[in-house]
This record gives structure tokens, sequence and C-alpha cells, in this order.
């Protein structure tokens, strides 16, 4: 993994060293000699992560740190601080300033390779959903402007998974601070309990639990869908260098060493309680935008920006497979009619119930969205001609076969049916808006051949219908 690493310290050969060391791990190193100009220098290069000396004239790391966490634009770029200072009320200090880790002076090598990469991990992530967020921002999502440190980080839930009664005593009074509730498991097996029926956001394990391997448990919480994003804390020894090596490759957050110190734990505690409720609202922000600009809110479907974009990557995809790709276009027949008559509550449940019988008719890999008013589309991967003719009478006749029930409508239901049109895209001439022409060519053909029918585009603006026989107009339905 390689990463550009922003070194702010004002002496040189603090410089020369930490460049020489993270420039043969192969990582892009820029430097700055004082904290103004490593401040604007984040802000202009956007590096993947700072490494900040605390001792420096002028402005110190704390205040450097607080500046960058405080602005939108460089807050979420991971932050250690590296000094000689090793008392813990400074690593307290550079922990509530904002700073990920605090790591002391002389630095050993293995640890600091492994912490930027793990850091920089995070911020590949919480850039994705940064860039999500941005997109819901264009589409009219209230964007999450404010800073990381002012997210709430009170009255969490934790798992606390340590067979030390005394530190497990420590963890639970430290967390009691803030409101933290925490329950404890003594081993692996109970914390995997634990963890399968709550979900907890945060988990603290001692790296040396003497029932079962704490590795392993990070690696399987890491591993499993419900708990991939739980942030992980390890509590260590002064010598479990190797292991704390592979715990952060595996994917820890943050990790404490031992004898614990409450004041230390609490502020890494609220530092990952704070990023995970931070981009819990980037991805709500991100998947209400997603609700709002590309599904219909009428049926649930996609709707046509959706269903553009979409089809634009699937040509691309399938044309690279080499697999067949068909598209079905189909409306409601005499739907004016139906809205004429019983009022357009009564059209929107028969677009309702269209959309549900559509979802039961289509094959699960199909992708269904509303176009537009009456008028759908269904897009299929894999399908050829042969097999999108039989989705379409399939779906022709499950609606036509059982009349719609609508407020106000008739007795025993009303009686609704829909045209289908069939093409298949052509690799060699076609484009995404030429297969959706086509498509609605093959639809006009079946409207003109006594709807409640599906017609196929041949070639050359040449169809055939697949199936179906005409209707009559609704007013001949089911209740007359």
């Amino acid at each position: 993994m390689t990463a550009r690493v922003l070194v702010v310290d004002d002496l040189l050969p603090n410089v020369k060293l930490l460049e020489a060391k993270l420039t043969s791990e192969y990582f892009e190193v820029i430097t700055a000699r004082d904290g103004m100009t490593g401040l604007e220098m984040a802000k202009h290069d956007q590096p993947d992560i700072i490494l900040l000396d605390v001792m420096m004239p002028g402005m110190d790391g704390f205040e450097v740190c607080e500046r960058l966490k405080r602005d939108p634009d460089t807050m979420h770029i991971p932050v250690i601080m590296v000094t000689a200072l090793s008392d813990s009320s400074d690593r307290v200090r550079g922990l509530e300033a904002g700073a990920d880790d605090f790591l002391t002076k002389p630095v050993n090598d293995a640890a600091l390779f492994a912490r930027v990469r793990s850091l920089v991990r995070l911020k590949m992530l919480m850039d994705e959903w940064r860039m999500r967020e941005q997109t819901s921002g264009q589409l009219g999502v209230m964007r999450e402007n404010r800073s990381i440190l002012n997210v709430d980080a009170t009255h969490a839930h934790a798992l606390v998974v340590e067979d030390s009664p005394v530190d497990a005593q420590k963890i639970v009074d430290s967390l009691d601070r803030d409101a933290d509730t925490a329950d404890i498991a003594t081993s692996v097996d109970e914390a995997h309990e634990r963890l399968a029926f709550t979900q907890y956001e945060l988990v603290i394990i001692n790296l040396r639990l003497a029932a079962g391997d704490a590795l392993r448990l990070c690696s399987h919480i890491r591993a499993a869908e419900s708990t991939r994003h739980t942030p992980l804390l390890l509590t260590v020894e002064e010598d479990d260098t190797n292991r704390l090596t592979k715990a952060l490759d595996i994917g820890i957050n943050d990790y404490l060493i031992k004898p614990i110190d409450k004041q230390e734990l609490l502020a890494r505690v609220r530092t990952q309680i704070r990023r995970q409720r931070y981009q819990e609202k980037l991805r709500e922000n991100y998947e209400r935008s997603l609700a709002m600009a590309l599904t219909d809110s009428l049926t649930g479907l996609y709707n046509r920006r959706y269903l553009n974009a979409h089809l634009a990557g699937l040509v691309d995809r399938v044309r690279a497979g080499g697999k067949p790709l068909a598209v079905m276009m189909f409306d409601i027949d005499f739907f004016k009619k139906i809205n004429d008559t019983y009022g357009h509550a009564a059209g929107d449940e028969v677009l309702v119930e269209l959309s549900r019988r559509i979802g039961q008719n289509v094959r699960s890999i199909d992708t269904i969205a509303r176009h537009g008013g009456e008028e759908f589309v269904v897009l299929m991967p894999d399908a050829d001609y042969a097999v999108a003719g039989v989705v379409a009478e399939r779906l022709r006749k499950s609606i036509v076969s059982v009349p719609m029930a609508v407020r106000g409508g008739p007795e025993k239901g009303l009686n609704v049916s829909i045209s289908i049109g069939v093409a298949m895209f052509d690799f060699d001439i076609d484009s995404v808006e030429s297969v959706l022409h086509k498509a609605d060519q093959a639809l006009y053909f079946a409207k003109h051949h006594g709807r409640n029918c599906s017609a196929g585009y041949i070639e050359n603006e040449k169809f055939e219908q697949i199936g179906g026989s005409p209707v009559s107009d609704p007013g001949q339905d089911a209740a007359e």
C-alpha cells in the first residue's frame, strides 16, 4: 500500500530520518518545517496521513492538530503525533486535540509502518463515504459539515473482552464517565456469542486473552458483514510489538499499552466513537440521497435517472463478457381511461400493484425501473431473445389474469393489461439510447396490434408478435 505522508517537524534531522524510513517503504513523503506551513500543505496537498511533531516553536503540534480537525477540508486526515514526550497526560492532550495516535521517540519502525498503513486504510474508507456524501449534497441532501470533534461520543454501547477482573473494572469505570454501557466477555467464545446477538459501537479486546486467540477474534470481527466497520481497540503489553503489528494489519483501529490509564483509555474510546458516528451519519445521508434521487416515491422502483446510469454500466459489463442483454419496455393499456373513470388514486393503486407483480415475475438479477407515467423498463442481463420472450409473456399473463382491487373500483376488481416491447442489445451498433428506442418501437408495435400482447424487435425496424391477444377498453371489466 502506498500513500502520501506529510511530515511536520521543525528539526531537519528528524524530518530526514522519517523521510528516509518512509521512502524505503514506498510511501510518498512531503515535508513542512513549521505548523502554519503544515496546515497550508495539508489543505492544498491533501496527504493521506500526517506525522506531526509536538514541540515546535510558534504553533505547537497540539494547536496544529486542533486546527486540522476543525477544518472540514482536513478533519478527515489521520494525524499521528510523534514526540519525545512520554507522559500519559501528554498523550491524552494529543488525543483530545484530535490525534489518532501518539508515538514516543525513538519510534519503532515496524510499529510506525503498521500504524501508518492501518490509518491510511481507515482514511480510504472515510474518503469513499465523503465522496458519496458530496454526491448526496449535489442531489439535494443536507451535507454533514460539522467537525468530527463536535460529534457526541457519550452513551455508547461497548463490548469488553477481558479476562482480568481488575482491568475489566478499570475499563468499565472509564466508560462510565461518559455514560457508556459495557458488556463483559472473558473469552473468545463468549465474545462471539455476544456479537451474534448485539450490535456494539466499540469492541475493546485484551491481546493476551488466556481463553482463545485474540487476533483471530479481531480477524473474524473484520470479516463478518455485521461487524466489518465496528471499531476495535486492543489493550497490549509493552513487549507485544510483533503481535500488535499483525493486529494493525488485520484492521484494528487503535490500541492502548498497559497498565491501563483511565484518562487515556477514555480519550481513545471517544476518538473511535466519534469517527464511527460521523461515518454512520455520512452513510445515512448517502442512503437517503439514493432513496430521493434514484427511486420512484410511489412504486419504490428505480427511476429513469438510475435506469440510464445503470444501463450504461451494464452495457460495458456485458460487452466485456460477451453475454447477451435484453431490454423489455411496457406500459398499461388504456391507463388514461382508468384515471378518468376511477380517479388518480385508483390509478396509483394500479401502478403499485403492477410494480409488485413485476417483481414476482422477472428474474432476481433483472433491474426494474419506472420510466415515467405508466411506462416501465426491465433490464435483463444474460438473457437471449427466447428467454426475454418467455419472461415477457409470463409477466403479461400475471397482470391480465387476476383483476386488481382498487378503492372506488369494480367490486370484482379492475381488469388491467399491459403491452410489452422486447429488444436485444446489438454490441456492434447499439448505444444506451438506441436499445431503449428499439424496445419502445416494439412496444408501439404491440400497442397497434390490439394491446395485451408482447412484441419483439427483430432487425431493421422489423417486428414480430411474441404472444397475447387484443383486449377491450377497461370499461368492459370484471365488474360489468
